[in-house]
């Protein structure tokens, strides 16, 4: 093929390629940066018009790297290697945004200067890298709701294994109270009674993420509960040389939410916030930003710090349960987790970004993402606070109760209230004492050996259907699993462990009322 013909093919391909091709010098500095040839996919990808020179066509230029040290290491490599397949480079283009481009390329060092003389193939990767992202996003979205639904199932136990002997302290501690005593004696109890209503508000802390807490949504302005939550920690940011900027947008959308699980969440991030600044600096200036994004229908709050940052490492695992970089004994770390399970239980999202170390210190900043308005959900009724009616006399009541002590505060509560009551230690007891009794209520726990409440329910449903409906159950775990569904389809009154027994006694009446 004569060279004139050969010549002019590689013209028309140099010129018809739909990659950025480059052949030029690439130096340590602009100055000894040039270009020797640019195909116009090259000029496209980066901005440059058709007419700009070929000299001022410099992709390799350190004004052209978001990240100069990445400018060195690609310069490093080639010079080691000779060469480098589809390396990634974060570059400027012309109008100054930032795009990801892979590069393929060949290199000689030029022996005067140590100069490098390159010829690659450039090409725009910034959509690929953002689907890439995302995909590694929701990756790591399912891999959080994962721990959290395996925990969610263990804590279904350990929330039952929990709240059966806190039940029975506070309906012991509940009667006793009713008692005469000594001023030592009820010190004493009211002290066993505080501790114990603690351990269940931890236990009902733990559930939380284990969406085994019924909630009470309603139209919420985020701004409001922002605002009441920040005058809770006035005091504390005060004397701790915190200084709030607000940020809060006007006119925000409602949002369908709890509002005292949204506080919850806030106050979370907001303590771990003053922590790492105070930590840090000994003082701090949390922002806190609001905003409606209406691409997604959604309410956004940010909640940012000028504190020390987050490690990358650190962020892969900030919600995970029991996670925490404090010392022993100042964190559980499950807050972020049960933060992290309540904006996914609205709904929503919780994620984090951090600048460590920045000279700014710029520290983390974390982002709440509730959807607008949103469906109704279904929600606990409040038990009535209207006066029960009395008891008729000669009214029965079956309790059916494993845990004997638990049985037996609930039964002579009971009986203080008018009942004739009976015990039964697991369904198949409860059956034979229904064969040989007639009962106006059964008491019944949900989880019990040999026959449990859900079957001892569908066996009365069957041979006696008009007692099946004034069953009142009692529980120490129940929504989000199957005892959810069983306690909506039956339509059956329940309380869920530790309960008051004034309440139980209310409903009891109310039942047979």
């Amino acid at each position: 093929m004569p060279a004139s013909l050969s010549s002019d093919a590689f013209a028309r391909l140099f010129q018809a390629v739909h990659e950025g091709v480059f052949i030029g010098l690439v130096g340590a500095t602009a100055e000894s940066t040039a270009t020797l040839a640019a195909n116009p996919h090259l000029r496209l990808m980066f901005g440059w018009a058709d007419d700009v020179p070929a000299g001022d066509v410099r992709p390799f230029e350190p004004a052209r790297f978001v990240d100069t040290q990445a400018r060195a290491s690609f310069l490093q490599q080639l010079a080691r290697d000779g060469s480098t397949q589809d390396y990634l480079l974060r570059l400027r283009r012309a109008d100054g945004s930032a795009m990801w481009v892979e590069v393929t390329a060949r290199a000689d060092t030029m022996p005067r200067d140590g100069t490098l003389r390159i010829e690659a193939v450039m090409r725009d990767v910034t959509e690929r890298k953002k689907l890439e992202d995302q995909a590694r996003d929701l990756y790591h979205q399912l891999l959080q709701a994962e721990k959290l639904a395996a925990l969610g199932q263990t804590m279904s136990g350990v929330a039952h294994e929990l709240n059966n002997p806190l039940a029975t302290v506070l309906a012991c501690a509940e009667r006793l109270t009713g008692k005469p005593l000594d001023e030592t004696t009820r010190r004493d109890l009211d002290a066993i009674h505080n501790a114990a209503e603690r351990a269940a508000r931890i236990v009902r802390n733990l559930q939380t993420f284990a969406r085994k807490r019924h909630t009470t949504r309603t139209m919420v302005d985020l701004n409001h509960v922002v605002r009441d939550t920040l005058a809770l920690r006035a005091y504390e940011q005060r004397v701790a040389n915190v200084v709030i900027l607000e940020a809060l947008a006007s006119g925000l959308p409602q949002v369908f939410a709890d509002p005292h699980q949204i506080q919850q969440v806030l106050l979370n991030l907001i303590i771990n916030a003053e922590q790492a600044m105070i930590g840090a600096h000994g003082r701090g200036t949390l922002i806190l930003r609001s905003w409606h994004e209406p691409e997604h229908d959604c309410v956004k709050l940010e909640v940012s710090d000028d504190g020390p940052g987050i490690p990358a490492d650190v962020q892969a695992k900030i919600f995970d349960p029991f996670f925490t970089t404090k010392e022993v004994g100042k964190g559980t770390g499950l807050g972020l987790t049960v933060a992290y399970a309540i904006a996914q239980e609205h709904g929503g999202t919780l994620s984090v970004a951090s600048i460590p170390g920045s000279a700014g210190g710029r520290g983390a900043a974390f982002t709440l993402e509730l959807p607008v308005g949103g469906n109704s959900l279904r929600m606990s009724a409040p038990i009535p606070a209207r006066p029960a009616p009395e008891v008729p006399k000669g009214t029965r009541a079956l309790v059916v109760e494993d845990e004997a002590a638990l049985g037996t505060a609930v039964a002579d509560a009971l009986g203080d209230a008018g009942f004739v009551v009976d015990r039964a230690t697991n369904g198949e007891d409860a059956l034979a004492l229904i064969d040989r009794q007639s009962y106006d209520l059964v008491v019944c726990d949900l989880k019990m050996p040999k026959l449990d409440g859900p079957s001892l329910y569908r066996r009365l449903a069957v041979t006696r259907p008009a007692l099946s409906k004034r069953m009142v159950f009692v529980t120490g775990d129940v929504a989000g699993t199957e005892a959810e569904r069983f306690l909506e389809e039956s339509g059956c009154r329940w309380l869920a462990k530790p309960f008051r027994l004034r309440d139980l006694v209310r409903v009891a009446r109310e039942t047979v009322g």
